[in-house]
């Protein structure tokens, strides 16, 4: 996995990292329906282009969670994960795994 500061915000870019959003979204908001999804959607790439520093991590150079500070904190967090329901534990440690190289 690596880790980097994004340092252009391209649409392509926004695009998969709206795609991030919205798999964590599914997989860990069960409480939101799709038509609430939906309608949360459009503000999304909002938010990522109007964080002050924006970090993601990638797999095989694809996108795979990004956060957004400003600060000094949080603003924003989400993670792409893999088969949520069959593995949630080794989702926890790869959520981990990105908190902690962020942190440290």
């Amino acid at each position: 996995m690596k880790i980097m500061e994004v340092q252009e915000r391209t649409p392509m870019l926004i695009e998969q990292l709206l795609a991030v959003w919205e798999d964590s979204v599914r997989a860990t908001h069960l409480f939101l329906s799709d038509e609430e999804i939906s309608s949360i959607k459009p503000y999304v790439p909002q938010a990522i282009e109007g964080v002050a520093r924006l970090y993601m991590a990638t797999e095989a150079g694809q996108p795979v969670a990004f956060m957004g500070t400003e600060t000094g904190r949080w603003k924003c967090f989400s993670l792409r994960l893999r088969n949520a329901e069959k593995d949630w534990e080794n989702n926890c440690w790869n959520g981990l795994s990105v908190m902690e190289r962020w942190n440290g």
